[in-house]
């Protein structure tokens, strides 16, 4: 008998959208691992970072940033949706599949915004199945 696999999200986030992604409140959190990555501003993002995450057996990783034109750093998150849409096509090309990378722009403190893109992740991940990356790397 095979045994199912635990989904692993990572997810990078400014500071000034959501302050600490461990404390959501979502549900059947014990069915997946979250991992959060803080950041003072979304543009510090970088498609290292992205890529990363992905070879470490990701099944998705997630990038919430300020709504557009309220970033305080002035452009971090548009810089932040290039490199997404980059490392998107990117994804696509090497296999991995563009659709296990998002960006969102989420209001300050908004936890059933980031709650509701969680939860619709882990039924897009149900769909696509485990990061092919995984079995490269014996996860």
């Amino acid at each position: 008998m095979k045994k199912k696999l635990k989904p692993k999200i990572t997810v990078f986030h400014c500071i000034n959208a959501i302050n600490n992604c461990e404390s959501l409140p979502v549900p059947y959190k014990s069915s997946f691992k979250l991992k959060s990555v803080k950041m003072a501003c979304s543009g510090m993002v970088k498609d290292s970072f992205l890529l990363r995450a992905f070879e470490a057996g990701s099944d998705a990783v997630i990038v919430f940033v300020c709504p557009e034109g309220q970033c305080r750093y002035v452009e971090g998150n548009i810089r932040a949706k290039n490199r997404v849409n980059w490392v998107k096509k990117l994804l696509d090309e090497i296999e991995i599949g563009g659709k296990r990378l998002s960006i969102h722009n989420i209001a300050n403190g908004d936890t059933e915004a980031a709650v509701h893109i969680i939860r619709q992740v882990l039924v897009d991940i149900n769909e696509l199945g485990p990061n092919p990356a995984r079995h490269w790397n014996n996860y």
